[in-house]
C-alpha cells in the first residue's frame, strides 16, 4: 500500500432462499489512500552504492528512511542525499520531524557531545544560533531558497554563522528522484569536483550541489 492506492473490497456471505442454501456478493466499496497523508512512519528503502571522489568515500549503504506522516518527498529526498553526502561512521537520523528539539541528521560521541549538526530546510536563526554554540560542526542542506535563509539570518545573531555551511539542494534534483521514488530504491550515487550524479531506475540525473557560508565572512 503507498499513498494515492485505491483498494476495492467485496465480501462473499453465505445466505438462504425458500430454504435453499446460496450465496452471494457485497456490494463493492473502494478506498482511496490520501496522496498527502501517508500512513505513519512509512519506510523507504535506498540501497546507495556511494563513490564520493572529492572526499575519498567509497562505501555501500543500506539506508531506511522512516517518513513522518507531514513530511513531504522533497524533504525526505534531501534528508537522504544529506545522508550519503556527509556519511562517516556515527551519523545517523535523530527523531526529527517527531522531536522538534533535533536536527534531521547529527553525529554524536559516546558521552552524548555533539560533533555535527545538519539540518534539512530553512531552519530559524535562533536554532541555528543554539546549533553553532552546541556542535563542533553544522551544516544546512536547504531545498527550497536559501536566499531567503541566508537574507533572514542576516538579520539575526547566529554564533560562527560564516561557518555554518549551505548546501543548496536544486529543485530539478529532487523533481527527477521524485519521479523514480519507490519503496525499495536502488542509487549508483558519485561525486566528483563538485558535481553529483544519481543513477537510478535506468536513469542518470546530474546536479551541482553549491556548498556557501550561511554568512559572509567577517572582513
Amino acid at each position: 500500500m503507498v499513498p494515492g492506492d485505491t483498494w476495492n473490497y467485496t465480501c462473499w456471505y453465505r445466505d438462504s432462499f425458500g430454504g435453499v442454501e446460496t450465496s452471494h456478493f457485497t456490494a463493492g466499496l473502494s478506498i482511496r489512500f490520501n496522496e498527502g497523508s501517508p500512513p505513519a512512519h512509512m519506510i523507504h528503502r535506498f540501497e546507495i552504492s556511494l563513490a564520493d571522489v572529492d572526499r575519498g568515500v567509497y562505501v555501500d549503504l543500506d539506508v531506511r528512511a522512516a517518513r513522518h506522516p507531514s513530511e513531504d518527498l522533497p524533504y525526505l529526498l534531501t534528508r537522504v542525499l544529506a545522508y550519503a553526502l556527509e556519511h562517516k561512521e556515527g551519523l545517523v537520523f535523530s527523531k526529527g520531524l517527531s522531536e522538534a528539539d533535533e536536527p534531521a541528521l547529527w553525529l554524536r560521541t559516546n558521552d552524548g557531545r555533539v560533533l555535527e549538526w545538519i539540518e534539512v530546510g530553512a531552519p530559524g536563526a535562533e536554532r541555528l544560533h543554539r546549533a553553532s554554540k552546541l556542535a563542533e560542526k553544522v551544516v544546512v542542506y536547504c531545498h527550497r531558497r536559501p536566499d531567503l535563509l541566508q537574507q533572514r539570518c542576516a538579520k539575526e545573531k547566529v554564533h560562527k554563522g560564516e561557518d555554518i555551511r549551505v548546501m543548496k539542494v536544486p529543485t530539478d534534483l529532487l523533481a527527477a528522484l521524485e519521479r523514480t521514488l519507490d519503496r525499495n530504491n536502488r542509487w549508483d550515487l558519485s561525486v566528483h569536483e563538485g558535481r553529483l550524479t544519481i543513477v537510478t531506475g535506468g536513469e542518470a540525473i546530474e546536479a551541482v550541489l553549491e556548498a556557501v557560508p550561511l554568512l559572509p565572512v567577517p572582513s
